[in-house]
């Protein structure tokens, strides 16, 4: 029987597959604007960039233009003696072309406000501040989101497989992270979530339900030294979700496990989130990493050719639990049997200090 596929929480490239729908408070992303234009895609920022200029230019540009037309300065265009709001203003091009000039301090000099237009005045110096907010939030917003460093996690690769194999006679649920770039991930962190659907005894049915795998945060084990690519473990004891777990029950398991890697950036200091995801198929029991580093003349060479390369070896097949009572039993059955051999051997003692007297 074939497994049905199982739809993916976090795609592979660390994409949450999610969507929102039927938000009637979308009043709350123009509350944070800012944020809003940031998330934005490259398409959509590009145009309201533009369209922000554009729109105030074109406002700015029909008063200055509303200006000259109300106190009669194009019915005086060719009167010498006339002094009008603005100079050289002939119409609404002029007035945009006067708008663009003052907005962006360009100041080419052909057209120039006279002292004898007290509201053209108070216009200008609320187009020179409108102005500076508009560069100071669209430069802002542009500035944000070229430096997010979501490219940055392009370059931090996950393995394409989970195994499950012996680590110091233990079960142990392994996978590979590694960085491509020479600039490190300073104060890198590990997190894994097991997301898997559960009832609650009170009948409660949670379809996406998040349980928190260990990869070391008792022991420090979960903050990376990320240099070289490195096998992050996570011991399956009893504290550990796949506890009860065996090699034939993982062929029948529905769940996935979501990994993020969290660090900061070294070169712009920004901090940096790669996420990928495994399946049930996904994780391969009786199978351990090929080896990727090799110590060359002066350095250590990594071969990120064998970096999503496995290889069988010889693993229990019964869950972590089992092999558990497997070991305690076997340790119980060597302490009585030792401890029956000492308690032999006074009796062989006194039986053989007897014989020469008798």
């Amino acid at each position: 029987r074939t497994r049905r596929k199982r739809q993916r929480y976090v795609e592979k490239n660390g994409r949450c597959n999610v969507q929102h729908g039927n938000m009637r408070e979308t009043y709350r992303y123009l509350t944070d604007i800012f944020t809003t234009l940031v998330d934005l895609n490259w398409r959509c920022s590009l145009f309201v960039f533009v369209m922000a200029y554009a729109v105030t230019w074109l406002f700015f540009g029909a008063i200055w233009y509303l200006i000259a037309y109300c106190r009669g300065d194009l019915d005086h265009l060719e009167d010498e003696t006339w002094t009008p709001c603005v100079n050289n203003v002939n119409g609404f091009i002029s007035a945009f072309l006067f708008s663009i000039e003052t907005e962006t301090t360009i100041g080419y000099g052909h057209r120039v406000i006279t002292d004898q237009c007290p509201v053209g005045t108070m216009l200008l110096l609320l187009q020179a501040i409108l102005g500076s907010m508009v560069n100071a939030f669209m430069v802002g917003c542009m500035f944000v989101k070229i430096s997010q460093p979501n490219k940055r996690a392009e370059t931090l690769v996950f393995s394409k497989h989970a195994v499950i194999s012996l680590r110091d006679d233990k079960l142990c649920l392994m996978f590979r992270v590694g960085d491509l770039r020479s600039s490190h991930i300073v104060g890198a962190n590990m997190r894994a979530k097991l997301i898997k659907s559960k009832q609650t005894q009170e009948g409660e049915f949670i379809p996406l339900d998040q349980t928190d795998i260990s990869v070391g945060f008792e022991t420090g084990d979960d903050r990376l030294f990320l240099v070289s690519p490195l096998v992050i473990s996570h011991e399956i004891d009893a504290h550990s979700p796949f506890w009860d777990m065996s090699q034939a029950q993982l062929e029948k398991e529905d769940f996935e496990i979501v990994v993020i890697l969290e660090g900061m950036v070294e070169a712009t200091g920004m901090t940096c989130q790669a996420r990928s995801s495994y399946l049930a198929e996904e994780v391969c029991w009786g199978h351990r990493f090929s080896p990727m580093m090799s110590l060359a003349e002066g350095f250590f060479d990594i071969d990120y050719g064998a970096f999503h390369h496995t290889f069988e070896v010889g693993t229990p097949s019964c869950s972590a639990r089992e092999l558990s009572l497997a070991a305690a039993r076997l340790d119980a059955h060597l302490y009585w049997s030792i401890s029956s051999r000492l308690d032999e051997e006074p009796t062989l003692t006194n039986q053989a200090a007897k014989q020469p007297d008798s």
